[in-house]
C-alpha cells in the first residue's frame, strides 16, 4: 500500500515539472516577442509623462481642497433644516398675538434664534467655499493648457460659485426679516400693539371724590399685567424697539393721567397775571392749586412713579426714570409750576404775602416727595423751573414782609379819620400782623426769613418774626398819637382815642398777637379807653346840668331868667348834638355805654327842671321855648356816634401796590376792609 501511495506522488510531480517547463517555454518566446515593444515603450515615456502630469494634478488638487469641502457641507447641512423650521414657525406667527402671548413670544425668540442660526451656518459654508473659489482660481492658472481638464475645473467652479451665491441669500434672511414687511419685523409690529392694547385695557381713570382726599390709591396693575408687559419689553427690547415701548406706554399713560385731572376743572392754571390780578376770589384759587397739586403728587404721580419702575426694572433706572419724567411733564406738572409763577409775578400788596406764604408752604410739604420722584439728573426739565418758583416766592413774601414797618410809619404824617373811627390802617395791621403769628403761617414765615437771610449770607435770630411784630404794633400806637393831636377839636380827638384803644383791646385779647404784646398793654389800652371816656364826658357834658340851675326862684319875677338858661341849655345841647353827629363809635356796647352816661348825666337834670318850670316857660307863647319830652330826649342822645353805613371796599376789587399802602387789600380771613387810614 505504501508503494503504490509513492508511485502515485511521483507521477504527479513528473506532471507539474511537464507543465511548468512547458510554461516557461511558452513565457520565454513571449519575453523574446516583447523585448522590442518594451524598448518602443521606453523611448514614448517621456511624452505620455508630460501628458499624465495634468491629471495627476488635478488628482492632487481635488484631494487638498477636500476638507474644505468638508467641513462646508455640515453648517449647509444645518442651513435646510433651519430653513424648514423656520417655514414652520412663520406660520404660528400669522395669529393675534393677545390669544396665547406667551406662545406668541416664544415662537418669536425661536424664530430669532433660527434666523440667527442660519446665518451663522451660512456664514462658516460661504467661508469655505469661498476658500475653495479662491484655490481653484489659482491652480486654473498653473493648469491653463490642459484645455479638456480647464473646462472641467471651469463647471466645478461654476457650481462652487453658485452654492456660494444661495448660501448668502439665505444669510440674507434674518435682515430682510427685519426689515418693514418682513416676517419678524411684523411680529415686532403685532407686539407692540398688544403692548398698547393690555396698556389701555388696564389703564382706568381712578374715581376722584375730592382732591382734599388723604387716600393715596394703589397700582392699577395687576401682578400678571405687569409680568405681560415686561416679557413684551424684553422681547422687543433685544431687538431695538424699546423706544417704541417707552413712547406708547407715555402716551397711554399721560392720557390716563390727564383723564384723572380732569374732574377738578384745571383751566385756572392757565391764567395770565393780567387775568390773576382782576379776578375776585383768586385766594379760592390758591387753595384749589395747593389741594390739586397735592392730590396730584400724592395719588397721580406717585402711581405713575412706582408703575415706570416696575414695567421697566429690567431696563435700568434711567429708562423707568425718564419715562415717568416725561409722563409728569407731558400730563401737566408745569402747569402747575406755570400758576405758581403767575401768583408770584401778580401785583404787588400786603396780602400777597399770604398767597406766597400759601405756596412755599404746599411746595415745602411736597418737597420729600418732589425730591424722592425727580431726584434724577434727567429731571433738570422740572427741577429748574420749581426751585425758581420756590426763590421767587421766597424773595417776594421777603420783599413784602420788610416793606410793612417802612409804609406803616409813612402814614402817621397822614389825616386820621374825620369821624374818629379806628383807622383802616390799624384794623387791617393787629388781623394782619396776628394771622402771621397763627400757626398757619407763623411756621412757613420764619422758615422763608432763615432761607432768605441763608441766601443773604446773614445771621438768623429765632425771634426775628416777633420782634418785627412788635416793632409794627409799635408804630401803630406812635401813629394813634400823632393822628390824635392831629384834630383841631380836643373832643373829636378823644372820641378817637376811645375808639382805638377799645379797638385794640379787645381785638387783641385772646390772641396771638394779645399774647406777644402782654397783658400789661392790653391792661393799658383798657386804662386808657375809661380815661379818655371820662376826660371825653366831663369837657362835653358836664357842664351841662349847671346851665339850668336849681334856684328857688317866684313864679313872676323869674319867668324871663327860666327861660333863658332853657334857650342856653338847648342851644348848647343842640350845637354839641349836632356837631358830634357825625362821629362814630365803631363798638356798639361802648357806644351804648357812652350814651347812656350822657343820658345819665342830662336826662335826671332837664326832666327836674321842666317838672318846675314847665307851666312857666310855656305861659309867653310869642317867646316859646321847645321842650325835649324825657323820651325824645333819651331817643336823640342814645342815637348819637352810630357808624353810618358805608360802602366796604371787598377783598379783591380794590388792588394797589404796597408802596400804596393806603389802598392795601385783605384777603378772606380779613375784615372787608380797605388798607386806609
Amino acid at each position: 500500500m505504501a508503494d503504490t501511495d509513492s508511485f502515485q506522488n511521483l507521477v504527479a510531480a513528473r506532471t507539474l515539472l511537464r507543465t511548468s517547463l512547458e510554461k516557461s517555454i511558452t513565457l520565454a518566446s513571449a519575453l523574446e516577442k516583447t523585448g522590442p515593444r518594451l524598448e518602443e515603450i521606453k523611448q514614448r515615456l517621456p511624452s505620455l509623462e508630460a501628458a499624465v502630469h495634468p491629471l495627476r494634478a488635478r488628482k492632487w488638487c481635488i484631494s487638498a481642497v477636500g476638507g474644505h469641502i468638508s467641513r462646508a457641507v455640515g453648517p449647509a447641512t444645518a442651513v435646510l433644516k433651519v430653513f424648514d423650521a423656520i417655514h414652520g414657525l412663520e406660520k404660528s406667527l400669522r395669529r393675534d398675538p393677545s390669544s396665547d402671548l406667551h406662545g406668541y413670544l416664544l415662537a418669536v425668540k425661536q424664530l430669532e434664534e433660527a434666523f440667527r442660526f442660519l446665518a451663522e451656518n451660512c456664514g462658516l459654508a460661504i467661508k469655505w467655499l469661498e476658500d475653495v473659489v479662491e484655490f481653484l482660481k489659482d491652480k486654473d492658472k498653473d493648469n491653463a493648457a490642459a484645455a479638456v481638464v480647464v473646462g472641467d475645473d471651469d463647471r466645478y467652479l461654476s457650481n462652487v460659485i453658485k452654492c456660494t451665491k444661495i448660501l448668502k441669500e439665505l444669510q440674507a434672511n434674518e435682515e430682510r426679516a427685519r426689515l418693514d414687511g418682513g416676517i419678524l419685523s411684523v411680529a415686532y409690529d403685532k407686539l407692540e400693539a398688544e403692548f398698547g392694547r393690555i396698556l389701555r385695557e388696564h389703564s382706568l381713570p381712578l374715581p376722584i371724590v375730592s382732591s382734599e382726599s388723604s387716600i393715596v390709591a394703589t397700582s392699577s396693575f395687576s401682578v400678571s399685567v405687569i409680568q405681560k408687559l415686561q416679557a413684551v419689553i424684553e422681547r422687543l427690547s433685544a431687538n431695538n424697539r424699546l423706544e417704541s415701548c417707552v413712547s406708547t406706554y407715555i402716551d397711554v399713560r399721560t392720557s390716563n393721567v390727564r383723564e384723572c385731572l380732569e374732574p377738578l376743572g384745571l383751566d385756572y392754571l392757565e391764567m395770565s397775571v393780567f387775568e390773576f390780578d382782576n379776578l375776585e376770589e383768586n385766594d379760592s384759587r390758591i387753595d384749589k392749586w395747593s389741594k390739586d397739586l397735592t392730590y396730584y403728587m400724592n395719588n397721580l404721580l406717585e402711581i405713575e412713579y412706582e408703575l415706570c419702575d416696575e414695567v421697566f426694572k429690567n431696563n435700568g433706572s434711567n429708562v423707568s426714570v425718564d419715562c415717568f419724567v416725561r409722563i409728569a411733564t407731558e400730563s401737566g406738572f408745569l402747569d402747575f409750576i406755570r400758576f405758581g409763577n403767575t401768583v408770584a409775578e401778580s401785583k404787588k400788596d400786603a396780602v400777597k404775602l399770604f398767597k406766597l406764604l400759601k405756596i412755599f408752604h404746599t411746595l415745602n410739604e411736597l418737597r420729600l416727595d418732589f425730591n424722592r420722584l425727580f431726584g434724577g439728573k434727567s429731571c433738570n426739565g422740572i427741577q429748574t423751573p420749581t426751585r425758581n418758583l420756590v426763590k421767587k416766592v421766597i424773595h417776594g413774601a421777603c420783599e413784602i414782609f420788610w416793606e410793612i414797618l417802612p409804609q406803616v410809619e409813612v402814614h402817621r404824617g397822614t389825616s386820621p379819620p374825620p369821624n374818629g373811627g379806628v383807622p383802616r390802617l390799624v384794623s387791617f395791621v393787629h388781623v394782619y400782623c396776628n394771622q402771621l403769628l397763627e400757626d398757619d403761617f407763623r411756621p412757613t414765615m420764619i422758615q422763608v426769613l432763615e432761607i432768605h437771610q441763608n441766601w443773604q449770607h446773614q445771621r438768623f435770630r429765632e425771634g426775628i418774626l416777633r420782634e418785627e411784630v412788635c416793632n409794627i404794633m409799635e408804630a401803630i400806637r406812635l401813629n394813634i398819637d400823632a393822628w390824635s393831636k392831629s384834630y383841631e377839636d380836643t373832643s373829636l380827638s378823644y372820641i378817637f382815642l376811645i375808639n382805638n384803644h377799645s379797638h385794640l383791646y379787645k381785638a387783641l385779647k385772646g390772641t396771638s398777637l394779645g399774647d406777644l404784646v402782654g397783658e400789661s398793654q392790653l391792661r393799658e389800652h383798657e386804662k386808657n379807653k375809661d380815661h379818655y371816656t371820662s376826660i371825653y364826658l366831663r369837657e362835653n357834658w358836664g357842664f351841662l346840668p349847671s346851665l339850668l340851675g336849681h334856684e328857688d326862684e317866684t313864679l313872676f319875677s323869674n319867668e324871663r331868667q327860666v327861660k333863658k338858661k332853657m334857650k342856653a341849655f338847648h342851644e348848647v345841647l343842640d350845637g354839641t348834638y349836632k356837631k358830634q353827629s357825625n362821629w362814630v363809635v365803631a363798638d356798639e356796647s361802648l357806644r351804648k355805654r357812652i350814651c347812656k352816661l350822657v343820658v345819665d348825666k342830662i336826662v335826671p337834670v332837664y326832666k327836674s327842671y321842666i317838672h318846675k318850670y314847665g307851666d312857666l316857660i310855656e305861659q309867653d307863647g310869642s317867646k316859646y321855648v321847645n321842650i325835649y319830652s324825657e323820651e325824645g330826649l333819651v331817643n336823640m342822645l342814645s342815637s348819637m356816634f352810630r357808624p353810618r353805613v358805608r360802602k366796604c371796599y371787598s377783598t379783591n376789587s380794590t388792588r394797589h401796590s404796597i408802596d400804596k399802602m393806603g389802598e392795601m387789600v385783605t384777603n378772606s380771613h380779613f375784615p372787608s376792609t380797605t388798607f386806609v387810614t
